[in-house]
């Protein structure tokens, strides 16, 4: 089983540890965090999503044009334009960036954030809304003759684009969520189904949700499963987590007199992934071999939040543990944007390629 390694790629400099100097697009930040992925063994970055955020679209044909093998990661969320229009913008990129193009679909946890931009469903319409809405751009991707579509969300006659992407039959499809209704939408409907993380066996209880609700939407294969951490490395254990700590402390001192984000509340979140988050901080700071929730609970569960403290080794080590468990897609984020995806490329990603290409090799696929 391969592994993938996907990273961020924030416009600006900002994070919880560090309010940004400039404009929210940055296109020399932007730029050059993206080549630092692309120059340290990431697979992929993510460009995210916010009510008052760059737009990611643009953002990301920005870097496709400007790398040459970085894929990306575009997070889309349905509300925000017409599943047919949307089906367009995202053959386009896929044009411009060769086939580097996948779409991370966003159903959208906080009810405050939703409205902001005009979108007054409840979560769970939201969730039916965003399955209609995949199945809709999946059709639109493929097909070469005319569609119409009435359904409980979109209704359209004759449409047929003129625009296709480069991949065939179409651009992997992203999603996540950690509820019921989550699972059913993105089991029947993602090609990569993404969690944030969690202790091993929580993390394996939701793998098996996943895989059991693709099996009864009568899918023959099952999604791919990311799982996101926040990594904190350093040289030695004790520097680890010296510096986890003054991170700790910085998000602190960042959240006086200033919110972190106007996009997750710091306490009693809707979604279901940050209340699990914050469930797992309550429970332990440490659980497993690296896993430290502090960071989730400082924040609200916003997110991906939870870090992996120690050596290179260590971290490398738990991720793999990760990967026994099936995950195939490891998403990594320091709190230091630039400087540690260049940490984290030199020094994690090639003991995590090492060790599996070594399993592969004893152990060949059937």
């Amino acid at each position: 089983m391969p592994v993938e390694f996907l990273g961020i790629a924030a416009t600006n400099e900002g994070s919880e540890v560090t309010p940004r100097s400039g404009a929210s697009f940055d296109k020399g930040y932007t730029l050059r965090l993206a080549r630092a992925h692309e120059d340290h063994g990431w697979d992929r970055v993510l460009f995210a999503y916010g009510s008052g955020s760059p737009d990611p679209s643009p953002a990301a044909a920005y870097v496709a044009a400007r790398t040459e093998k970085l894929q990306i990661l575009v997070a889309h969320r349905p509300n925000v334009s017409y599943p047919t229009f949307a089906a367009k913008t995202f053959a386009t990129l896929d044009r411009i960036s060769d086939g580097r193009l996948a779409v991370h679909f966003i159903t959208g946890g906080n009810d405050h954030e939703q409205q902001r931009e005009g979108d007054f469903l409840t979560k769970d319409e939201r969730y039916a809304r965003t399955r209609e809405a995949i199945q809709i751009i999946k059709k639109a991707w493929t097909s070469h003759e005319p569609f119409d579509h009435e359904g409980t969300h979109y209704r359209f006659n004759d449409f047929v684009s003129d625009t296709f992407p480069v991949q065939q039959p179409h651009p992997q499809v992203s999603f996540g969520g950690s509820s019921p209704a989550a699972y059913a939408a993105g089991g029947a409907e993602a090609d990569i189904y993404c969690l944030w993380g969690e202790p091993l066996a929580r993390t394996a209880e939701q793998i098996a949700s996943v895989k059991e609700v693709a099996k009864a939407a009568g899918r023959t294969d099952v999604p791919r499963i990311q799982v996101a951490f926040r990594p904190i490395i350093a040289p030695t254990e004790e520097l680890a987590w010296e510096k986890a700590h003054r991170t700790l402390a910085r998000i602190k001192a960042r959240k006086v007199g200033a919110p972190l984000s106007r996009r997750h509340p710091l306490t009693n979140p809707e979604n279901t992934g940050s209340r699990r988050l914050l469930a797992v901080a309550a429970e332990s700071e440490r659980h497993d071999r690296a896993l430290w929730t502090p960071t989730a609970a400082e924040t609200g569960g916003a997110g991906n939040s939870t870090a992996l403290v120690g050596t290179p080794e260590t971290v490398a080590q738990a991720l793999l543990d990760y990967y026994d468990l099936g995950v195939e897609i490891l998403s990594a984020r320091g709190y230091d944007l630039l400087d540690d995806a260049i940490d984290f490329g030199r020094h994690v990603i090639p003991i995590v390629r090492e060790e599996v290409a070594r399993r592969e090799a004893a152990h060949p696929a059937a």
